[in-house]
């Protein structure tokens, strides 16, 4: 968020500059959260792909400390303004108005911060993080195994990183990732190496959420997207996809939202197999052809048309203790108007209508200011590149004869 950033005129990037927030992307996790309202009954969560710490910032504003912002804020002011039109608070309480001098801070309990018990937040970054009060801070690659016992053990400190389960034994109430890789330009590449990121992250969020948590996580919407939100059904029992206001409608990225966590029968998340498979999947489905039964195609007649085709059919013979063979004969190729049966994830648009437009430039007024960065960055990607400029002369190297 440098002065010299090309959305210095955007209007998300300079009210998270005003309000104290490292990276306007933390009004995106808000705007989720007015929605699917994620922090309720929360304490444990894990921030992957957390740098520059924007998400891991409004965890800790909410969870810690106490300030209400999303859902909760809205609720408050909606709860304030239905009491003052029924007459049941004072005119001098309405929303909006200010307090009379030397009224003193006595505030009702409501409007007092109320942080909540026995709160742990871990945040994970190749890039390291500057500290917030009460993240503890992991400088870790999240598609390496070894992340997780790391992870574990930031978790409970009297987990054992040499024990073998990698399930951890006080497990979170929700997992959230803002990570994206460098983008390309070419969309094909981009939106699979994403993807790859996204599974690294469902796979360890896997390993420490609790049945019935959250997880959420930023997507590119591609051609085969379908195919994600079909395997996170798997894992959830809810899925959505997210478009909050604060993100540009001229950019592909969304979000995935995933309420309910319940895990199949015997399943067991590891690194090492991804989604519990990993690389057996060629010798699962070469065991599961082989035990399959006999099938053989026969004359079928089509319901829709009429007409008669051929069609391969599996046939199962069981013989009673008379000696009667019973033929059963299941269909593998459905009716036509089956084969297109598939789950569609709903899409939903975050934030108030009334909000700021991400793709919209608004003018700034004659007295402005121009504020600093709220963080600085740690270690940006383009040191190293501008430090090599440098040595080597400027943008055009060094002068000839030196």
């Amino acid at each position: 968020m440098g002065k010299s950033s090309k959305d210095k005129r955007d209007a998300y990037y300079r009210l998270a500059k005003e309000q104290g927030w490292r990276a306007r992307s933390a009004f995106k996790l808000l705007q989720l959260d007015e929605e699917f309202n994620l922090f309720e009954n929360v304490t444990r969560v894990v921030d992957l792909c957390a740098a520059p710490g924007s998400w891991s910032q409004v965890l800790s504003r909410v969870l810690i400390k106490g300030e209400k912002f999303g859902r909760s804020a809205w609720q408050d002011r909606e709860a304030k303004l239905r009491q003052h039109m029924l007459n049941i608070v004072p005119s001098d309480e309405a929303p909006g108005q200010e307090k009379k001098p030397g009224s003193g801070d006595d505030a009702s309990p409501k409007e007092q911060p109320q942080p909540r018990q026995d709160v742990k937040i871990v945040s994970i970054d190749l890039q390291p993080i500057s500290p917030l009060p009460g993240i503890i801070t992991l400088r870790a690659d999240i598609t390496h195994p070894a992340t997780v016992p790391l992870l574990l053990k930031a978790l409970d400190p009297d987990y054992d990183p040499n024990s073998m389960d990698p399930q951890a034994s006080q497990p979170v109430d929700l997992v959230i990732s803002d990570g994206a890789p460098d983008v390309t330009g070419l969309h094909d590449l981009d939106i699979y190496v994403q993807s790859q990121l996204l599974f690294a992250a469902l796979n360890l969020a896997l390993c420490v959420l609790k049945p019935g948590g959250k997880f959420v996580a930023k997507i590119f919407r591609g051609r085969n997207v379908d195919l994600l939100y079909a395997q996170l059904k798997i894992f959830f029992e809810k899925v959505y996809v997210a478009k909050p206001r604060s993100s540009r409608a001229s950019s592909v990225e969304a979000f995935i939202v995933c309420i309910n966590f319940r895990p199949p029968k015997g399943f067991k998340a590891s690194l090492a197999e991804p989604l519990g498979v990993g690389s057996r999947l060629p010798e699962m489905l070469a065991a599961r052809n082989a035990s399959a039964p006999t099938t053989a195609p026969v004359l079928m007649q089509n319901h829709d048309t009429g007409a008669w085709d051929t069609r391969p059919v599996r046939t199962t013979r069981t013989t009673d203790e008379d000696g009667i063979c019973e033929v059963e004969v299941d269909d593998l190729c459905p009716e036509p108007r089956d084969k297109d049966t598939r789950w569609i994830a709903p899409f939903v648009a975050c934030g108030d209508l009334s909000a700021f437009d991400s793709d919209a430039s608004y003018k700034l007024p004659d007295d402005h200011v121009s504020l600093d960065p709220v963080q600085p960055p740690t270690a940006p990607p383009y040191k190293r590149a501008i430090e090599l400029r440098r040595a080597n002369g400027g943008a055009y190297g060094k002068p000839p004869g030196k």
